[in-house]
């Protein structure tokens, strides 16, 4: 495996106000960052990366504390293959939480099946849950840089929800009057 190049960014900002603190780790967290220890992160060295994390560091010191930002590589094979893990634990528990959220969406939808309740309302409600698996998704994915261990099973649960959430709206079109057939 080439050596892979990172971001390092080590930081401190004072205690208070702490909405400034947390508002950084947010920033980082959404960005796919993973800690090393507090106030020290590293993310895949990408110009997007370098350019956003420039901008922190201004905001570090707007907020009256200290940023240092570095490129860096792994030691070796092993140091690397750690740094890869911990981004990949990190995505894997994001996934666990997707997959245990589509689990549960899909036995919702089994059990309005099996009570017959068959409404517009409940299926718009459905859809806009389904959108929203969507959406999160495809926030996970744009973090995995390393193709975490349970993406393909996060696709796959999705796929099923979908297609769940397809049989029951073809439960709800078929159980209203108008799409009834009239008699002659």
């Amino acid at each position: 495996m080439a050596a892979l190049e990172w971001l390092l960014l080590t930081y401190k900002v004072p205690a208070e106000p702490a909405r400034k603190r947390v508002s950084i780790w947010r920033k980082l967290k959404g960005m796919g960052a993973i800690y090393l220890q507090g106030g020290v992160c590293v993310l895949p060295k990408t110009d997007d990366h370098l350019r956003r994390l420039k901008m922190l560091e201004n905001e570090i010191a707007e907020a009256e504390g200290e940023a240092v930002l570095l490129a860096t590589v792994g030691l070796d094979q092993k140091q690397q293959e750690k740094i890869i893990a911990r981004f990949n634990a990190d995505r894997d528990d994001e996934y666990k939480e997707f997959i245990e959220k589509c689990i549960a969406f899909e036995a919702e939808i089994e059990e309005e099946t099996r009570v017959k309740h068959f409404t517009f309302a409940e299926l718009e409600e459905n859809e806009q849950e389904l959108q929203k698996f969507r959406t999160w998704i495809a926030r996970i994915q744009k973090l995995d840089f390393y193709k975490a261990r349970r993406a393909d099973e996060a696709v796959d649960r999705l796929a099923r929800s979908e297609s769940i959430l397809d049989a029951y709206a073809h439960c709800v079109f078929a159980a209203q009057d108008e799409n009834k057939p009239t008699g002659s």
